[in-house]
């Protein structure tokens, strides 16, 4: 069988990089041909992903400034993600969560959406990246709505392109259904928690691990912590709002910035625990935290109510607020039961080898189905 794996775009090593990583080796007896608007992957990274895998790219790939500013380009990608020709390809396995959804396929392939999320800043994000980026008014601001409308119409247009959707969680399934008015299989995305090494002592710090974006409401975890200096937080990650975060600054406060995956898991594995503030579409990092022996400090919407056990695995807070981050530490340090994480068995829900049996199980039956 021939697949095409297509994904939005590779700028780096994130979770849904990791469901394509997983794809591409759950099919690995199979040809496969990767499919993206812009690749920035390097190094080990590649090898990591892609496994020696074709990688072809759009044309905004070639455009002037595009490996650091291909997000400027967006209202080209539905015309770029358009230009493939996945004509000889059987089976199309897209990996979306903005407009890779969107590929052009014909009558007798099956194309199978594993969607992220649909496209946030088009539509739940909306408004608040309009915000952000104080963009509520004036001619730029027109533009940048027309752009988003646009994107919306095309979004809807495009659903009939797609067999079938999976959702990386019940969450997201809901969302796909209101918008899209279609329902989705949950497939919940491929983690390592068999086996994992664990420290039976923790250190004196919390942490933060995410990509700095605005929606990751990294500031008011900071702005929690820098209130509260007798508490330490190690923050990793980087992104675009990594410069304007280290403002909220403190001696309580270290930014690692980008580290390997097995560093990262050593600062997990000593953490005292892992904080999140984001309204998370699910939330592989919180489950890779609790398989570490990590609790959890989560806000209670999205994905993360799907992963954590309330009071037994970790702490949810219900409003997206530094005072609730900080009641929700004050709740962990004085009444969170000193037991092992271990001693519960939903992680197996989020396993490489369920995602890998699941994932099989369904590709078995779309290409039957033909």
């Amino acid at each position: 069988m021939r697949i095409a794996v297509v994904h939005d775009w590779f700028s780096y090593v994130g979770g849904a990089e990791k469901v394509v990583a997983e794809i591409i080796s759950t099919f690995q007896k199979h040809y496969i041909e990767v499919f993206c608007l812009v690749d920035l992957l390097e190094g080990n990274d590649r090898t990591r992903i892609y496994q020696g895998r074709k990688v072809n790219t759009s044309f905004i790939q070639k455009l002037p400034f595009s490996r650091k500013k291909y997000r400027s380009y967006l209202p080209f990608y539905p015309f770029a993600i358009e230009q493939f020709d996945l004509s000889g390809f059987d089976l199309i396995i897209s990996s979306s969560s903005s407009v890779a959804k969107g590929i052009l396929t014909h009558p007798y392939q099956k194309h199978i959406c594993y969607c992220h999320t649909p496209m946030r800043y088009a539509w739940d994000l909306y408004q608040s990246y309009l915000k952000k980026e104080k963009l509520e008014h004036g001619l730029k601001s027109f533009f940048v709505k027309m752009v988003l409308h646009y994107l919306r119409v095309w979004d809807l247009s495009t659903n009939n392109r797609v067999d079938l959707f999976l959702a990386n969680s019940k969450y997201v399934a809901e969302r796909i259904h209101r918008l899209y008015k279609r329902s989705a299989k949950v497939v919940y995305p491929p983690i390592k928690v068999i086996n994992v090494e664990k420290y039976s002592g923790k250190r004196d710090y919390y942490l933060v691990v995410s990509r700095m974006v605005p929606y990751k409401r990294i500031d008011l975890i900071l702005e929690a912590f820098h209130e509260n200096p007798s508490r330490q937080l190690v923050v990793i990650g980087t992104g675009p709002e990594l410069k304007q975060l280290k403002l909220i600054k403190g001696s309580n406060i270290e930014f690692k910035g980008h580290i390997d995956s097995k560093e990262v898991y050593d600062y997990m594995k000593r953490a005292k625990a892992v904080i999140f503030a984001a309204e998370e579409d699910f939330g592989m990092t919180a489950v890779e935290a609790q398989a570490c022996g990590t609790p959890v400090i989560a806000y209670a919407k999205g994905g993360h109510r799907e992963s954590i056990i309330e009071n037994k695995t970790g702490i949810l807070y219900t409003s997206q607020t530094k005072e609730s981050i900080q009641q929700a530490i004050e709740q962990f340090e004085n009444s969170f039961p000193e037991m092992s994480i271990q001693e519960f068995d939903h992680l197996e829900l989020f396993s490489e080898e369920k995602f890998r049996n699941k994932l099989t199980d369904i590709v078995n039956e779309q290409t039957s189905a033909t």
